[in-house]
């Protein structure tokens, strides 16, 4: 919640937050329009005047917010949460939410597959052989979609139904410097996820020549920024399709981003790796190069992201829960390095992207939704009365709000969904091999528990977010990507060593 230093930030430009149509960026608004305008509040309840001489401590802001919701919510927001039933996004039936959610999570989940199949090829090339640091990498990089895309994709959707992307002008004012900001983070993210692998495989090898240091890092680098910048294009195509077809960007928004991003990240991770194998020898100083344009670069992008509130704010508050998944991501990658290395645990390969991204893609829908609907009824710091207590899971999947639906949906959308993409699998492969029995039992049984696992974490999580004044669609989201990561790697790694050790194949 905005909480000004001063009366003049109160006013400047800045500072103000509108929906577009009475007031730009840039323009003083006039006397009559501060009369009729809703009065922000403090983190305690109390209307902040514009002559008052008190000083209040800066506190995150989140220019995406319905103000003028917040304006009144502290004395019709709960009333106006129950009779909404708890929603304020548009009204939509259990069979529109389904049908709106099924599509781009089948087109994800073939994504994911897809990535799978690519993953089992090129970790034969001899640049995986040779430097197996990458797969710590994998998980990292393919887990930017969650810090990046997936975020990016929260925001618009909650601006959209907020009404905030009405206005052209602002419209694209916000998209400009979202993209902005996430390629500054893309080519941050890269950096360190290449130095996190590096650490890691060090302390399990003990070594680390330092020209696979620079391919680490020049790869790294160059598929967080192409990748980074293709799909955020793409993310903002949806969002505005979404918009025009009067469909509700929350479901579809981020499985979407999902559905092509591990495909295009994988291929990019393993086009750039191969190519800087080659050069490695005869041409070092271009690694070099590469990494010094990318850097280069960030100033350009720290320019364009500030000049949008929204992201200008973001250039300070965003870097903790992005970074702090990242490290999440790659300790899962330290687990399916150490697990591909085993040649009884090998086939784990195809099968790690396919439950690391389905469960990523399902949580997101949940949290993406969640958090519009506290956006739209709640002020920052007040939560709905059921989730003031001790977190339960029953009251994540048991209730009738929208929120407990989708939970419902999501969780049930888990064994069809999977049976199907195994069966996909077996397709890719040629149809000569089928998944054992136990294989399959095991497969459907990590997944299952991890995303009742990843819809528990986000009830809580979102919720306890925003009570402590922290916007969901920019923290949630990372965080849960990478428990999810995690989570999968961990649980699936188990459930190939408990089937190697019965002797099982893994296929039929």
């Amino acid at each position: 919640m905005f909480v000004p230093e001063s009366q003049d930030e109160l006013l400047s430009p800045s500072g103000s937050v509108g929906r577009g149509t009475s007031q730009q960026y840039g323009s003083n608004p006039s006397p009559s329009q501060n009369c009729g305008s809703p009065q922000p509040f403090s983190s305690n309840g109390n209307i902040l005047l514009a002559n008052t001489s008190l000083h209040y401590e800066p506190q995150e802001t989140d220019f995406l917010l319905p103000n003028q919701l917040y304006g009144r919510s502290r004395i019709s927001g709960s009333t106006r949460a129950k009779d909404a039933g708890g929603s304020g996004a548009p009204a939509e039936s259990v069979c529109s939410m389904v049908l709106q959610i099924l599509v781009p999570f089948v087109l994800a989940g073939l994504g994911t597959v897809s990535a799978g199949m690519l993953l089992e090829v090129v970790q034969n090339w001899d640049v995986f052989q040779e430097i197996t640091e990458i797969f710590i990498l994998v998980p990292a990089v393919l887990g930017m979609k969650g810090n990046l895309e997936m975020t990016l994709a929260s925001r618009l959707s909650t601006a959209v139904n907020a009404g905030k992307m009405e206005p052209a002008r602002e419209k694209w004012l916000l998209i400009v410097g979202n993209l902005a900001l996430k390629q500054l983070q893309a080519t941050v993210l890269g950096l360190l996820a290449s130095l996190m692998a590096t650490l890691l495989g060090w302390m399990a090898e003990s070594k680390m020549p330092y020209n696979h240091v620079m391919l680490l890092c020049s790869t790294s680098v160059s598929t967080a920024f192409v990748a980074s910048l293709l799909q955020g294009i793409i993310m903002v195509g949806v969002i505005i399709g979404s918009k025009r077809l009067g469909i509700n960007p929350d479901n579809v928004a981020t499985p979407m981003a999902a559905s092509f991003g591990d495909l295009i990240t994988l291929a990019l991770l393993a086009c750039f790796s191969h190519w800087f194998y080659s050069l490695i020898d005869l041409y070092p100083y271009v690694l070099y190069l590469v990494d010094l344009l990318f850097l280069c670069l960030v100033p350009l992008w720290v320019v364009i992201s500030s000049k949008h509130p929204a992201s200008h704010i973001l250039l300070r508050t965003g870097w903790e829960p992005i970074i702090t998944a990242m490290v999440i991501s790659s300790i899962g990658g330290l687990i399916l390095d150490k697990t591909v290395s085993n040649p009884n645990l090998s086939g784990i390969i195809v099968y790690a992207p396919v439950i690391n991204g389905i469960g990523g893609n399902l949580v997101s829908i949940q949290s993406s939704r969640i958090s519009t609907n506290l956006h739209l009824n709640y002020p920052p710091g007040e939560v709905p009365e059921d989730r003031r207590g001790c977190f339960s899971p029953c009251r994540t999947f048991f209730g009738s709000g929208a929120n407990h639906r989708s939970a419902q949906v999501l969780l049930l959308l888990v064994l069809p969904g999977q049976l199907i993409f195994l069966h996909a699998i077996h397709l890719m492969k040629g149809g000569q091999t089928l998944p054992s029995p136990l294989l399959t039992v095991a497969f459907l049984s990590a997944s299952l528990i991890q995303v009742f696992s990843l819809l528990c974490a986000a009830d809580c999580m979102v919720h306890c977010l925003w009570r402590r004044g922290k916007d969901p669609d920019s923290y949630s989201i990372p965080y849960l990507t990478a428990l999810g990561d995690l989570l999968g790697t961990a649980l699936l790694s188990l459930a190939f060593v408990m089937l190697w050790c019965i002797g099982d194949s893994g296929s039929v």
